[in-house]
């Protein structure tokens, strides 16, 4: 499912206008995206929650040139589904 297709069906459900859902799901993700950003998580009951997960430094190998680098540490956003959430999509696997 796309973005375009998340409008669509909300328009639908709602009975607002596409671009009205479009504006709120851009806000929404762009709200997301700051607060992640910011090492604030976003806690969506039922939902999930969007988390800032923290990487640790690591040294890798660059196998064509077979040197030793360094990764550093970094953060990444992730996704933790909430339990409700995890059941629904187990029970519906076919």
């Amino acid at each position: 499912m796309t973005k375009a297709d998340i409008v669509n069906e909300v328009a639908k459900a709602t009975g607002l206008e596409k671009i009205t859902v479009q504006n709120v799901v851009e806000a929404f993700m762009d709200s997301v995206k700051d607060s992640l950003s910011n090492d604030k998580n976003v806690y969506l009951r039922g939902f999930g929650s969007f988390i800032v997960k923290k990487r640790a430094q690591k040294t890798a190998r660059n196998i064509s040139k077979n040197q030793t680098i360094t990764i550093p540490e970094h953060s990444i956003p992730s996704f933790k589904p909430a339990k409700v959430f995890m059941s629904q999509v187990k029970t519906n696997v076919k």
